[in-house]
């Protein structure tokens, strides 16, 4: 087994962990309907069954007139056109356009044959019921939605691998796909350990702690598209680790264990660990702040980390390497960008070079924009990032960050 305190950076870590693990750890997929496949990940792509919009659109209330009838046309020497009718919403136009004709149209009406323009409302006045002044010209094209200029017949408008976010629901059902096939929700078993610790609702004894990690992790992996199945707490004892961490093995495809990771006569995880299979431990130890003593293991070919048991740090490390391995589960393309925002930090910050610093900030405006002012407290309180509203990467060369040094927030 890999010695303890060898750390490795955070990017070394994470790639070591993420190349160990086999190409296609989730293969399984099933049909879903699409108003209830969001935040799933797309197993196979979506080919456009016909073209949005499906005919042309007026995308303002006004007149479709031919463009080339309004050349010229201005506040101070209007174009007249006869108006020969109105397109109803919802209805198919069944009127054409001849030299010096227009017709009314409202937004999202069809437009009708031999109309290749929308004069807007506003740029035209009512003559008489039959004729119409055009106060602007319009060029061909102006204010029309082209059919398929949205999506073509036959397009593929959804890669697999893909997360399915609000405006893709919308987009496809607008072309009537009401079912995707979507990926497995992965399962993740969750164990978290220590003698100290209790149920939250339990009434803490003196030394007793409430379980934090089992329900923040819950949280975390159900946001990333997974299924968490807690296998409530587990004494520090050799047996009763074993036999939980087996069992949550051979029922799910990730295994997280809270606490139990650090160097210490009562450190259990790491062997328990290695025993689920090969190749076993890959990392014991990364170079990072809160995080150090994570685990990173694959096991067969069910990947597991053993994670620090004070709550700012799980979650540091959560973020970090579970929901990597989570979305190559969920055979999600590409890394996932963090949402983030640019902020002036509001003080010094130091730090130890050699190692990653995630510091927790609060977000306050000034006149200036943005500023990250840091949230202090140890790893084991949870609070620190309650009243936090993100993080603050230091760079392991770096011995810490300057008032006024502009950062990068990664928002929670």
């Amino acid at each position: 087994m890999p010695e303890f305190l060898k750390l490795l950076p955070p990017a070394v870590a994470l790639q070591r962990f993420l190349q160990a693990l086999p190409d296609e750890l989730q293969t399984r997929s099933e049909r879903v309907k699409t108003q209830d496949a969001l935040g799933r990940a797309l197993a196979e792509a979506v080919t456009a069954p016909s073209a949005l919009p499906p005919f042309r659109r007026s995308t303002v209330d006004g007149y479709a007139v031919r463009a080339e009838d309004t050349f010229g046309a201005s506040a101070s020497q209007p174009a007249y056109l006869r108006r020969i009718g109105e397109v109803q919403m919802g209805r198919a136009a069944d009127l054409a356009l001849r030299a010096g004709e227009a017709v009314t149209v409202h937004t999202g009406g069809m437009i009708p044959d031999g109309a290749d323009a929308v004069v807007m409302l506003e740029d035209t006045q009512s003559v008489a019921q039959d004729e119409i002044e055009l106060l602007k010209a319009a060029a061909a094209g102006q204010n029309v939605l082209l059919a398929g200029e949205d999506v073509k017949a036959g397009e593929v408008v959804i890669e697999a691998g893909s997360l399915l976010r609000a405006q893709e629901i919308g987009g496809l059902l607008a072309l009537g796909v009401t079912e995707v096939r979507a990926a497995v929700q992965p399962r993740v078993a969750i164990l978290s350990t220590g003698d100290e610790v209790v149920p939250p609702e339990a009434e803490p004894a003196a030394g007793q702690v409430r379980d934090v990690n089992s329900y923040t992790l819950s949280a975390l992996v159900e946001r990333a598209g997974s299924i968490p199945l807690r296998y409530g707490i587990i004494p520090d004892q050799l047996d009763a680790l074993r036999a939980a961490a087996r069992k949550a093995h051979a029922e799910s495809e990730m295994v997280l264990i809270a606490a139990g990771s650090s160097v210490s006569a009562r450190d259990i995880t790491a062997d328990v660990i290695q025993e689920l299979g090969p190749p076993g431990v890959l990392v014991h130890g990364v170079a990072l702040r809160p995080g150090k003593p994570t685990i990173l293991a694959l096991c067969g070919r069910v990947p597991v980390v053993g994670l620090p048991g004070n709550p700012v740090s799980a979650m540091v490390v959560a973020g970090l390497f579970v929901i990597p391995v989570l979305r190559k589960l969920l055979g999600l393309r590409g890394p996932a960008w963090p949402a983030t925002l640019a902020a002036t930090l509001a003080a010094n910050v130091a730090s130890v070079a050699g190692r990653e610093d995630y510091l927790p900030v609060r977000l306050e405006m000034s006149p200036e924009g943005p500023l990250a002012q840091p949230v202090y407290g140890r790893s084991n309180l949870i609070f620190t990032l309650v009243r936090a509203d993100g993080l603050v990467r230091i760079p392991a060369e770096a011995t810490g960050l300057e008032k006024g040094e502009r950062v990068e927030v990664r928002l929670f």
